[in-house]
């Protein structure tokens, strides 16, 4: 079953350029992904009595236009499958005239979600719970793979970060656009008009008043970036390259 949503972009959600922070759009597809699972019946609502909450494990991303201030998006999502304790979803991001309602694809998605159990900071097997019955699409968005990213040894720069009171969620731990967040204050990407690809990977939680670190390298045409805590660990990793043509 498909969901959409609109958004209508509003000033405070732009940078400096004026186009639409990549971490806010994140965080419109994490809500998207939030309002469709609750309206079938397996969102966070209903997996808290269990002491589960979902988490994101992976983003993909490719937009070619960064939408500016008053624009409105329609963003589409829908499952692509539940398998080996990770689920897919997949997403379409529409710019709509408001006043024609014409609207073209400029961006599509897909992310990787799992189930936390809340006590144990473990994930979990849930998809042979009842909730989950008859919540896959199926439908493939068929997206370019998300590239490998490989450990950063020679960065372009390291920031350091202690994670405060703004970057918790009620997971009790970062949450996940603050990641990205971070990621872009310590090197602001200018998207501008160009074509982008975002890939994301969260591969552990961190918690307030941890200190981390965010490790950049950069080149005339891409921005990768990874974080990590005091003893070293990969917490996550991120690529953004900026392309002068996608296929869609």
């Amino acid at each position: 079953m498909k969901h959409s949503y609109t958004y209508e972009i509003q000033p405070q959600e732009v940078d400096i350029h004026r186009k639409l922070r990549l971490y806010t759009l994140e965080n419109y597809l994490l809500n998207v992904a939030g309002r469709a699972s609750d309206e079938q019946g397996f969102g966070i609502q209903h997996l808290l009595p269990y002491n589960y909450t979902w988490v994101i494990v992976r983003l993909h991303l490719q937009m070619k236009y960064i939408p500016t201030h008053n624009e409105v998006l329609r963003i589409e999502t829908w499952i692509e499958q539940n398998a080996h304790m990770l689920s897919t979803r997949a997403y379409r991001v529409y710019l709509v005239d408001p006043a024609s309602h014409n609207e073209r694809l400029i961006g599509r998605a897909t992310s990787v979600w799992a189930v936390l159990d809340l006590d144990k900071r473990e994930i979990v097997n849930a998809f042979d719970m009842p909730i989950f019955a008859n919540t896959v699409d199926g439908e493939p968005i068929n997206m370019p793979k998300a590239p490998r990213l490989m450990p950063i040894t020679n960065p372009s720069g390291i920031v350091p970060h202690t994670i405060q009171y703004s970057d918790c969620d009620y997971n009790r731990h970062c949450n996940s656009c603050k990641y990205l967040e971070r990621m872009m204050d310590a090197y602001p990407v200018n998207v501008q008009n160009d074509c982008i690809s975002l890939t994301i990977n969260y591969l552990k939680e961190v918690k307030i008043e941890e200190h981390i670190q965010t490790i950049f390298l950069t080149s005339s045409q891409s921005a990768q970036y990874q974080q990590v805590d005091e003893d070293g660990h990969i917490l996550c990793t991120c690529r953004i390259d900026i392309n002068n043509e996608l296929g869609f």
